[in-house]
């Protein structure tokens, strides 16, 4: 599956150096404070170009990741080898094939058991983390970097107060202030990042810290706060704290383009 071109370099290969070129924009931005700068005359559009750069550098990262050491892909290509019809079927039916080339999910299975048996354990350490990397975007990759170093950043639920002082459903979850502090592009979608990365078990849900009482209070004048508050009768919010979890950690250790 990592075919080995004439000039020595495989498709894995590739990967680890666009993963070093993506690693080291990325190192750049965090170490000189890149996003801070907008108001400095030519950053604006200077930023505006590293970030594409940043853009096309992973999304052909991710498109590399999914060519190596994929089961599923490898058991797509062997599908499509086939004609077309007869691929749909398989697929769509699952009709038992003796070879397994007609059903992607059935092949796919057989090689991720087929690694099982010759995987050491860094290698599957490997695996595993390059899984997770094809799962986050750039916005999400500021993030998990922002909280890095350990440090606890507010979260707040924005819920529907009941009559018996209780809360009902919940109209925002996980905002944070650890989305300005990243620089992320999107700033709106900042709930759905970090509720995403405490889903892939990079990043722990934890209970309020006092001493963090002034980035709560900046927390509860952010636009995406105030705005789900409109949408219910009596709000109430629920404080809570984000901070990196040992997983993500070890996966960001792992993957930390300044030790590259």
């Amino acid at each position: 599956m990592n075919a080995e071109r004439p000039n020595g370099r495989g498709a894995a290969d590739d990967v680890a150096d666009l993963a070093h070129r993506a690693g080291q924009l990325a190192g750049w931005a965090a170490r000189t404070g890149f996003a801070l700068g907008r108001k400095l005359p030519g950053v604006e559009t200077a930023e505006r170009g590293v970030r594409q750069v940043e853009r096309q550098l992973l999304t052909e990262l991710r498109r590399r990741l999914d060519e190596v050491d994929d089961p599923y892909h490898a058991a797509l290509t062997a599908a499509s080898a086939m004609n077309r019809p007869a691929a749909i079927e398989a697929t769509v039916t699952l009709v038992p094939v003796r070879d397994n080339r007609g059903e992607p999910l059935r092949a796919a299975m057989a090689e991720l058991l087929n690694h099982s048996v010759g995987f050491g354990r860094e290698r599957a350490r490997e695996y595993f983390y390059a899984i997770i990397l094809r799962q986050l975007t750039p916005d999400e990759a500021r993030i998990l970097s922002a909280l890095s170093d350990g440090s606890p950043f507010p979260a707040v639920d924005v819920v529907e107060r009941t009559g018996l002082g209780g809360h009902g459903r919940v109209v925002l979850r996980n905002a944070s202030t650890v989305g300005k502090a990243a620089g992320v592009s999107l700033p709106d979608q900042v709930p759905g990042y970090v509720t995403r990365l405490i889903g892939l078990g990079l990043v722990d849900l934890d209970e309020e810290v006092p001493s963090l009482e002034t980035q709560y209070e900046i927390l509860m004048t952010d636009e995406t706060v105030r705005e789900a508050e409109k949408h219910v009768r009596r709000a109430k919010f629920v404080r809570r704290t984000i901070h990196v979890s040992r997983l993500g950690a070890q996966f960001w250790q792992a993957c930390d383009p300044s030790l590259g």
